[in-house]
Order: structure tokens, then sequence, then C-alpha cells
């Protein structure tokens, strides 16, 4: 096991989940309230980590009931058990959806509902003013990297949209990449969320503006899921490439607060309208949006940078084509069939999906300005 801190104090490797518990029990909290799924309550994930809560007798309350797609609703359950059970610390458990309904009850635990005054995009950053309870992050999937993230993506009652609630003290205290937690992950799911990964860093390292730290950071977390991910997906068992994976949605996240593009921001509505996976959605998306992007009038920093992710492409044995081509293809490689439309998407829907993808805040960052048309485009391509 290894730590390391970028600011969160992240435990990696096997052996990092007990490593916490330990590092939990040394804290005294008075009753911890972990936030998790259903899913992960029944096939023994959940055990396992309460099982080592009980070892160290650490006081806990279950919060199990979030949806794929965290509500509003979920929040004030989640809330209310948290003050029901006098909690004072929560752990996330779970992919990003328990991590996003993790931080938003971290908010409301101490603030006052509704929580949609808290809308980050209407500046309601600026009412979480009160000190919250510490966060604790475990990711079991190796995807949306939010255990090092500062950020919650909560679908509103009022309208049904995604809606983003950030502040830098949402940043869990210590992150815990344990591979072991992440082998049951059906192979589709591992391939889903390690594109989710994959386009984490793409979008930011393309997107504009100065900041050398992050497009480091997004190069190497590219490198490491064109390499490891085919690993994950063809052997759930292997440690070390489920290790490099939940690594690889870590350096993502990290990177993307230069900024995320318009694939994000068609992928957001996929997720809150038709109910699918993000990862998936974004997986989906992937190549036609690269292609968008490549047809454009791009300057010599956006043709280098391109060509930058073509050579990680080749060194994992895509050697030739547009990049586009390359994304298709690994996606493809992974086991995902292309297309929204075999996804359930219908064409009739696309023109009010695109309208909710210009309100999103992700495409503001993207590589090249996109438009109400532009999206429309890109679903029409995808589909």
């Amino acid at each position: 096991m290894n730590q390391y801190n970028f600011p969160t104090i992240i435990l990696s490797g096997q052996g990092a989940l007990a490593e916490f518990v330990n590092r939990l029990k040394a804290k005294k909290h008075q009753r911890v309230l972990i936030v998790t799924d259903e899913t992960l309550k029944a096939c023994g994930v959940l055990e396992k980590l309460t099982s080592l809560l009980d070892e160290q007798q650490v006081a806990f309350s279950v919060f199990a009931e979030t949806r794929p797609n965290p509500t509003e609703a979920d929040v004030e359950k989640g809330t209310a058990v948290f003050k029901q059970s006098q909690c004072d610390s929560i752990i996330a458990l779970g992919g990003g959806s328990p991590m996003d309904a993790a931080r938003a009850i971290k908010i409301m635990t101490v603030h006052a509902s509704p929580l949609a005054q808290y809308d980050d995009a209407k500046g309601g950053d600026r009412l979480i003013t009160e000190p919250m309870p510490p966060l604790y992050a475990i990711p079991t999937t190796a995807g949306t990297g939010s255990e090092v993230g500062r950020s919650a993506v909560i679908i509103s009652a009022a309208t049904g949209k995604k809606t983003i609630y950030f502040h830098p003290d949402l940043l869990p205290e210590m992150a815990v990449l344990d591979p072991e937690l992440t082998i049951g992950l059906p192979p589709h799911i591992t391939a889903a969320t390690g594109i989710d990964a994959f386009v984490h860093c793409l979008e930011a390292y393309f997107s504009p503006g100065f900041h050398p730290m992050a497009d480091g950071i997004a190069l190497q977390g590219l490198e490491l899921v064109l390499d490891w991910l085919p690993t994950a997906v063809k052997d759930g068992q292997n440690l070390d490439a489920r290790e490099r994976m939940l690594i690889a949605a870590s350096m993502g996240a990290t990177a993307f607060q230069k900024g995320l593009g318009m694939i994000h921001s068609l992928a957001h509505p996929l997720s809150s309208r038709c109910n699918m996976h993000h990862g998936l959605a974004n997986a989906l998306l992937l190549a036609a949006g690269v292609a968008f992007i490549e047809r454009a009038d791009l300057d010599e920093d956006q043709k280098f940078r391109i060509k930058r992710v073509q050579s990680l492409f080749a060194a994992a044995g895509y050697e030739t084509g547009p990049l586009a081509d390359r994304c298709r293809q690994f996606v493809e490689d992974m086991g995902i069939s292309p297309g929204l439309s075999g996804h359930g998407v219908l064409e009739k829907d696309l023109k009010s999906l695109a309208e909710e993808a210009l309100e999103d805040p992700c495409h503001p960052t993207n590589m090249i300005p996109v438009g109400l048309a532009d999206l429309l485009s890109v679903y029409k391509a995808a589909l």
C-alpha cells in the first residue's frame, strides 16, 4: 500500500481499506454515516467495510438508497438518517452516485433547505458557510474519480436536470483506492467507467487555458487507461490493472479542474433524461465529439494536442487514422456497442437533448466554442 497527498490523503493498493479503518478509529468519531447503494449492499462490498468497522468498534449507520443518478430526494433522506442517528462524519462508498449524494448530504447536514439554493450556476457556493462534517471516500469503480472532487451532481426536483453543487470544502479528507473493492465489477461496467476516466483526461487536456500541471496529469491518465483498461476488462481479477485504473480515475478528476468539454455536456442529459450510465454515455459520444473537433479550423497548439494523444494511441497499438477513429476502435475493443439508438435514444428527442446540453456548464471549456447546432450535429453523428 502507498500513501500520497494531492491534496487529499490517498491510500492506494491492497490493504488500503484496512489501513483506512485503523486511521478512522484514531479520529474517535461518534458515529459515521455510510452513503452507498443497494447494489453494493447486496453484493457484499458494504459488508467488507462494515466488518472492519465492527472489528475496530467504530460506530456507524448506513444510508443505501442512493439511485444511479442521485436526486434531491435521495439527499433529503440521507440527511435525515445522518441527523436521526447523530452522526458526525460521512463515508462515501461506491461509484460517482454515492459520492455525489454524500457531498450533497454533507452540505445539508449544517445548512438550511432547500438544496436548490446552493446551485453553483446561480452562485450558491457563497451560501455554503457553515463548518461541515468530515467526508471520506472509498470508490468501488474506476471512472468518475469523484473521491478527489469538490462537487456534487444531483438531479433537481424542480427542473429534473442535473445540477452542480461546488465548494472547496467538499473535497474528501481521505480517499481509499483499494483494488480488491473493484474486483466484482462486470466487464461492461469496468469498460464504461474506464472510458469515463479517459474522457475526463482527454477533455481536460484539450481544454483551453494555461494549466501545465493538469495537462501532465491528464496525459499520464490517458496512458494508464490505454495500457490497463483492456486488461481490467478481460481479466477482472487482475489487481494490478484494477489499481492502475483507480489511479487513472483519480488523475482524471484532478486534471479536469482545468475544464471539461462538450462530450460531458452531451452526456449529462442522457443520464438525467434517459437514465443512461454516465460512463456509457461518454463512451457512445466520444468518437463523434472528437471527429467534430478534428474537422474544425484548429490552431497549431490544438493540432499538437491531438497529435500528442494520437501518439499515446500509437504506443498502445492503434497506429493509423484520425484520432476519432482510434477512439471509436478503442471503445469497441472494450466491448461497448456503438450508437445511441442501440441504447434507447430516439432521434425525435435529440433536439431537446441538445437544448439541455447547451445549458450544461461543461462545454464552455471545450477545445473550440460550440453552439446548439454543433451539439445537435454530434448527437446525430453518434446516433
